[in-house]
């Protein structure tokens, strides 16, 4: 029984590796084209946050009871917040360029640990993936790989689950804030804790196999070839330039996959890319090529919806600390990107366990604080400080070295990167 289990929670693990890593790779391309086409790309994507700076900078001086440093909108955001938003990005963007995993998974924890409540960093992060979103629809508007109908399908599941995550989050946090940062802690301790858990035991399995990784999964599985054999309408057709004929499955799969992405998204304020792809490979057996094109465009009505519709109107978006954190993922992701050349494959996957542990043991030390200031268990004030200290310290120390070892392979290997003509900033001029 205990083998079965370990051998479902590390393929639920492996499932969410590779939705990460799907993830990592549509964010590299954002940004990279971003970077080559300039400012152009760059000020489509800042629109949104530019916006939201100017209805913060036009109010800041208006009654609390309408905008200002004490109401809800804007949000007024100190210049610790904001230096340190621009870090998260950072560290987030080298995550996503060095591992090629999605490094979102750590902004949620990094926020709250600089003193955002776990709402406002929910909303943030939604905002600032949806400016991402935008970018990623300039730069995929000419491709074929787009399935409308798989998107339209998904988002009316996803502004449903969209709907309720939202309104969980903010009944659970006017019932109080206390809760609803452990709340989001506890749904972070879940899902680091298993991509965790699956990214350990991954990266023992590759030192024993001397660095070859190796693939086991196929994308058409015999549950998605059975869902697709579900006589049920209406349906949708799929992968035509693929398979001769394409494929077909009834739209309440793709609705409930919708469904479960967007209310995780809205809970824990992700893309819901690292679970988007895994669904749709494994579970539906679209194609990635037909998964990614599709993912892009359902990701900037469910990230516009949620953060705009479920965070924004009710004042839960720090747009300074959203537009930090992309300018630091704008750089990010490029230096982290060069390193790959540079290092190992096995060191890689060493940073991406010990990364993710780090966001696990933050939100788990983070817990008994938020669940005693509920009401739900007895802590002394000074314990539960000590052990949120203590979850802070560690994840800042693991980040901090990940972070800094990078910017230092980048920095002693600046000269051979220019001679390999890889450095994409020359490229772009």
């Amino acid at each position: 029984m205990l083998r079965r289990l370990g051998r479902a929670f590390l393929m639920v693990g492996s499932f969410l590796y590779a939705g990460a890593q799907a993830q990592a790779r549509w964010e590299l391309e954002i940004i990279n084209t971003s970077i080559k086409r300039r400012w152009k790309v760059l000020l489509v994507a800042l629109l949104p946050v530019l916006l939201g700076l100017g209805i913060e900078v036009a109010c800041a001086a208006l009654p609390a009871t309408i905008g200002g440093s004490k109401a809800y909108m804007p949000t007024f955001v100190i210049p610790k917040m904001f230096y340190g938003s621009i870090l998260v990005g950072l560290i987030a963007g080298l995550i996503t360029g060095v591992i090629g995993a999605g490094g979102g998974y750590i902004l949620t924890p990094a926020l709250m640990s600089f003193g955002v409540r776990g709402i406002m960093a929910v909303g943030t992060d939604q905002f600032h993936l949806f400016a991402k979103a935008i970018m990623g629809t300039v730069i995929h508007r000419k491709l074929g790989n787009v399935n409308v109908w798989l998107a339209v399908w998904f988002v009316v599941g996803s502004f449903c689950g969209v709907s309720l995550g939202g309104m969980i989050n903010r009944v659970v946090y006017q019932t109080s804030p206390a809760l609803s940062d452990a709340l989001i802690s506890i749904v972070y301790v879940l899902i680091l804790g298993t991509l965790g858990a699956y990214a350990l035991v991954d990266w023992l399995r590759l030192r024993k196999e001397g660095g070859m990784a190796k693939t086991s999964m196929e994308a058409t599985s015999r549950f998605a070839k059975w869902l697709q054999s579900i006589p049920l309408v209406p349906r949708v057709k799929f992968d035509e330039d693929i398979v001769v004929g394409g494929r077909s499955i009834c739209v309440y799969p793709v609705i409930i996959i919708g469904f479960i992405v967007g209310f995780v998204s809205a809970i824990m304020g992700v893309g819901g890319g690292f679970l988007t792809f895994p669904m749709f490979v494994y579970g539906l057996g679209v194609s990635t090529f037909t998964t990614v094109g599709t993912d892009i465009l359902q990701i900037i009505f469910t990230t516009a919806y949620s953060s705009i519709f479920q965070y924004a109107i009710y004042g839960f978006v720090f747009y300074t600390v959203a537009m930090g954190m992309l300018l630091g993922s704008l750089l990010g992701v490029q230096i982290g990107a060069l390193v790959t050349t540079l290092v190992k494959g096995t060191l890689i996957r060493a940073f991406y366990a010990l990364t993710i542990l780090a966001g696990f043991v933050n939100r788990v030390c983070a817990l008994p604080k938020k669940l005693a200031n509920a009401g739900y268990i007895t802590l002394t004030e000074a314990t539960g400080k000590s052990i949120d200290l203590a979850g802070t310290i560690i994840f800042w120390m693991l980040v901090g070295i990940f972070a800094v070892w990078i910017l230092l392979v980048f920095l002693r290997n600046i000269g051979r990167l220019r001679t390999r003509g890889v450095t994409i900033f020359v490229e772009g001029r």
